[in-house]
């Protein structure tokens, strides 16, 4: 089970990594956009990481304080209810 979430978690960043990257070639280029709902989505199903990389990487969305801050908030509640899951699967929290 172990190994197929993390699967699923490595397939989402990396697939919001891409478009983040993708969106900015769009984005030169003046053609259509990924919507931004897209990429907010793709991170609460668990790429938050792939978005914060494919801002640093490719340079989009920094000025956007939704991005900016939503990204790392988004990503900071997966480590919690992570480290909550763990500690409750090995028993260490009732």
């Amino acid at each position: 089970m172990t190994t197929y979430l993390l699967c699923y978690l490595a397939a989402v960043t990396l697939l919001l990594f891409v478009l983040m990257g993708v969106d900015k070639a769009r984005a030169k280029r003046g053609a259509r956009r990924i919507p931004e709902a897209t990429l907010f989505f793709l991170a609460v199903l668990g790429g938050s990481l792939g978005g914060m990389l494919g801002m640093a990487a490719f340079h989009h969305k920094t000025l956007h304080r939704s991005f900016r801050i939503g990204f790392p908030v988004i990503f900071l509640c997966q480590l919690a209810l992570a480290g909550y899951l763990f500690l409750k699967w090995k028993g260490m929290i009732p």
